[in-house]
């Protein structure tokens, strides 16, 4: 079941971008290790880049292809799943990484590929 259309992923990235960067602050991120806080505001910020250089509809600057941009995002959900491990995240750490890292791989996962329409 394929549902997450190009145009869907693109409404979302802006309100994704958003969050990565502000919910680290909002929650507190950063007691078990500083670089809980310091990953999502970055990977935030990079996304929000992303999205501006990506060939969708709400992207200002189409130079990047719409499925390297779904390549980024798994390798993103990929990271957020590992760095509770790799950087001994404990707690609220690393809950917000897994649940975001598998909200990420599910959306890449669930992406509709775009078919040619035939007459």
């Amino acid at each position: 079941m394929r549902i997450v259309t190009k145009q869907i992923h693109a409404l979302l990235d802006y309100p994704v971008a958003v969050a990565l960067i502000a919910l680290p602050f909002i929650l507190g991120l950063g007691a078990s290790n500083p670089v809980a806080l310091q990953l999502s505001v970055v990977t935030g910020i990079a996304a929000l880049v992303l999205t501006l250089l990506t060939d969708h509809q709400l992207g200002v600057w189409k130079v990047i292809p719409y499925k390297g941009h779904l390549l980024v995002d798994g390798l993103v959900g990929i990271v957020f799943v590992l760095a509770p491990f790799v950087f001994s995240f404990k707690g609220l750490d690393a809950y917000f990484y897994w649940i975001n890292g598998a909200a990420v791989l599910i959306v890449v996962s669930l992406h509709k590929s775009e078919v040619a329409i035939q007459n």
